[in-house]
């Protein structure tokens, strides 16, 4: 990723996915708990059906393949199974800590962590990651919006807390769903891409730059030890 010919007044990050790589503990979960409710799939097809999108917002599809009604109780079991399996496994995205402290130099502290996952769960991650310090106060749920992603609330949230205009926002997401929240928000959006086979479905999602590791971020936002500053190509 070459350096941006602008600069951003805000950084808004994705949680899940681009700052941890909870993604495959969650859908693993999910697609578990979707088997013993009646609807067998892979985990595979449960990633493609489910990543970047809120369970409830699947209610119909749920409903109709497990012919159960998707209830708070079952949610309750899920999110309760979910945490169990990320405070055991939970890792970074690697370069992640480096790609946020370049945004927060590169933005003066104007950045935030706007996810769809409910706010329990994003604090608890980033505090697992130890990134909680940089996000302190300006954490953005979906679950607290009046539409969850793909619809723009999130960021639009995030960008009016930090008294920035969304044009002027860069938006780091990993997923068509996100992607798309970015855009709609009238964002710069760069989707984080470590399989190229993912890269079409982003693009047409309208992502402007592909990247396929954080430090890429942090290189083009700021600059990593021991390596040249990409700063001076931003104007």
């Amino acid at each position: 990723m070459s350096a941006p010919s602008v600069s951003f007044d805000a950084v808004l990050f994705d949680c899940d996915g681009v700052l941890v790589d909870s993604e495959p503990i969650t859908q693993g979960v999910l697609r578990d708990m979707l088997e013993e409710a009646g609807w067998a799939m892979t985990q595979e097809e449960c990633m493609r059906l489910f990543v970047g999108k809120m369970v409830r917002q699947e209610r119909a599809l749920i409903e109709s393949r497990t012919g159960q009604p998707l209830t708070d109780d079952w949610m309750a079991a899920f999110y309760q199974r979910r945490n169990q399996r990320l405070q055991a496994e939970l890792q970074a995205i690697e370069g992640a800590l480096a790609a946020v402290a370049a945004a927060h130099a590169h933005a003066g502290g104007r950045i935030a962590c706007a996810s769809g996952a409910d706010r329990h769960k994003v604090e608890f991650q980033l505090d697992m990651a130890g990134l909680r310090p940089y996000f302190e106060n300006r954490v953005f749920s979906g679950h607290d919006m009046p539409r969850g992603k793909p619809a723009p609330d999130v960021y639009l949230a995030a960008a009016a807390h930090l008294s920035a205009a969304p044009a002027r926002c860069l938006v780091i997401e990993d997923t068509p769903t996100g992607v798309t929240a970015g855009v709609a928000a009238g964002a710069e959006v760069w989707a984080y891409c470590p399989l190229p086979e993912a890269g079409a479905r982003l693009r047409a999602a309208g992502a402007a730059r592909l990247f396929g590791h954080m430090d890429e971020v942090a290189l083009a936002l700021g600059s990593l030890p021991g390596r040249p500053s990409a700063r001076a190509g931003l104007r």
